[in-house]
């Protein structure tokens, strides 16, 4: 399995200037083998880890898992 580190906030700063989802742009690195992306802070330190899967499905599958979850999350801080 393919390991790739994230600097976490200059991805998500990356995403809000292109105005686009992290869902999109990891359907883009979709090419059959499974990944691990690794997030950092900026001490290098791991944040949190994903596995991207090797296919369409299973992104999606874990898109809506991820929805549904941060969606309960913020029903309870509110």
């Amino acid at each position: 399995m393919k390991i790739i580190e994230i600097q976490a906030e200059q991805f998500f700063e990356l995403l809000r200037l292109k105005d686009t989802s992290m869902w999109a742009i990891f359907s883009q690195m979709i090419d059959g083998e499974e990944k691990e992306m690794i997030f950092l802070d900026n001490e290098n330190k791991i944040l949190f880890n994903y596995i991207l899967p090797g296919n369409q499905e299973k992104l999606e599958e874990d898109r809506i898992k991820f929805s549904k979850e941060f969606a309960e999350k913020q029903a309870h801080l509110n």
